[in-house]
């Protein structure tokens, strides 16, 4: 039994994520996913007793512990990069566990690429992280700041009080390895996690999945774990006392145990595939069907076809209210979109579908500009129209959007110059404030 320890690193493409392999190269793969921030070192202190059954695969999201800066915006960007990278190494089906967003992959595999997966461990995970406008925002002070706020508080968020304090080594580590990260990465994932929700598609995974959560964890804590058990059928649960969010750090020991246990009872491997790689060794007609553990795909609704009939012009036409509020969500935020979707009545709500059908749903969505043109353009016009309240409001999307806070000041002093100075004296203003309360990081 050979173990080996290999390095994926140099002249990774944009499609494939810096990994290392730890453990005997014949046995089954087991995949360790990290969080935001952190690096493939926070399994450090598992590797020794997985690498025991497990040839276990460790990744790096993009831009963190120097892996290449290729920012992914989605979690199933991140989930497909994993699996172009698993395919560039031959590995087809294979157990997987992963810390908060690296979660939120394992959770994304489940549903999409069922039959890659044998089991399943989700580590301080959701089926969906806060809300979209926490991320967000966190994304404008870490475009404004750096990482070095988000950095500092970092231990704040991942440990107990106490192991913080007991450890100052391991504390520095971590602020060091979330101030190390490419910003322009970390902003991804944060839009990542921003636009992740699963709640309603829990029932489809299908394979056997330990739901891993510290009992002090306040980012993704019990609350999250039970929710992520009473939607996935074949889900058990383990508390794990006294810690925090970054659990494979601080309770090392417990964390491993359970993983060990887990991956060892649930995993069913179909036979005739090989361990190593998950490829099929005999033909897949010879394999009984009682022994395969991976399900079936869903199948779809089955569409009737109806004969070709004439339709009205823009017959055919989608509707665009639900893209529009999906635009109008991301770029103005759901705690701003909820008040004006609240406050209409039956005089003013025509009013907001008007809004959100054809401002967001049409014109924003429009693919000739990027947002961050828009935002520009959007907020020069509400200089020229005196538009202060509007105004405010598209300063905070124009930050959620991309634009710096010296963008938008350069927008505003081009509309001084066509639109007027009392009118851009009083955008100066309004926008000083905004950028202050929407950049200045929450101690």
């Amino acid at each position: 039994m050979r173990r080996e320890r290999v390095w994926g690193v140099s002249e990774t493409p944009s499609n494939t994520l810096q990994y290392r392999f730890d453990g005997p190269e014949e046995a089954p793969v087991l995949i360790l996913g990290p969080s935001l921030g952190t690096t493939w070192h926070m399994w450090d202190r598992q590797i020794p007793e997985l690498a025991k059954q497990w040839r276990v695969v460790r990744f790096d999201l993009p831009g963190h512990g120097g892996a290449p800066a290729h920012p992914a915006g989605s979690v199933a960007e991140l989930s497909a990069r994993l699996l172009a990278t698993l395919d560039g190494l031959g590995i087809q089906r294979f157990g997987y566990a992963g810390c908060s967003l690296g979660g939120a992959i394992g959770i994304e595999l489940a549903l999409r690429h069922p039959e890659r997966l044998a089991s399943l461990a989700l580590i301080a995970a959701s089926p969906r992280f806060g809300t979209a406008d926490e991320f967000r925002q966190r994304g404008v002070i870490v475009r404004t700041n750096g990482l070095d706020p988000i950095a500092r508080t970092s231990p704040e968020r991942w440990f107990t009080g106490g192991f913080a304090a007991a450890q100052p080594a391991i504390t520095e580590w971590a602020v060091q390895m979330v101030r190390t990260t490419d910003p322009g990465c970390y902003i991804a994932a944060c839009e990542a996690l921003a636009v992740f929700d699963v709640r309603a598609e829990l029932g489809r995974v299908g394979v056997p999945t330990l739901v891993l959560v510290g009992s002090d964890d306040q980012v993704t804590g019990p609350a999250e774990a039970r929710t992520l058990v009473a939607g996935i059928p074949d889900a058990r649960l383990a508390v794990v006392p006294g810690a925090s969010h970054l659990v494979p750090v601080e309770q090392p020991v417990a964390v491993t145990d359970l993983l060990v246990r887990h991956f060892s009872s649930a995993w069913q491997p179909v036979p005739g595939y090989d361990t190593a790689t998950g490829h099929v060794a005999i033909p897949p007609a010879a394999v009984p069907q009682a022994a395969v553990a991976v399900p079936p795909p869903a199948a779809g609704p089955v569409a009737a076809i109806a004969p070709a009939t004439a339709q009205p012009e823009g017959a055919g036409r989608s509707d665009p209210y639900d893209t529009g509020l999906k635009v109008r969500r991301e770029v103005l935020g759901d705690a701003h979109v909820d008040r004006a979707l609240s406050s209409a009545d039956d005089f003013s709500g025509d009013f907001q579908e008007f809004l959100t059908r054809y401002a967001w749903g049409e014109v924003w969505n429009r693919p000739g500009l990027d947002r961050r043109t828009r935002s520009c353009v959007t907020l020069t016009a509400l200089v020229a129209g005196g538009h202060l309240e509007e105004l405010a409001a598209h300063t905070r999307a124009a930050l959620r959007n991309g634009l710096t806070p010296a963008e938008i000041k350069e927008v505003l002093l081009q509309a001084a110059v066509y639109c007027g100075v009392p009118a851009a004296n009083s955008a100066f203003r309004v926008a000083q404030r905004v950028i202050q309360e929407e950049t200045t990081p929450q101690e």
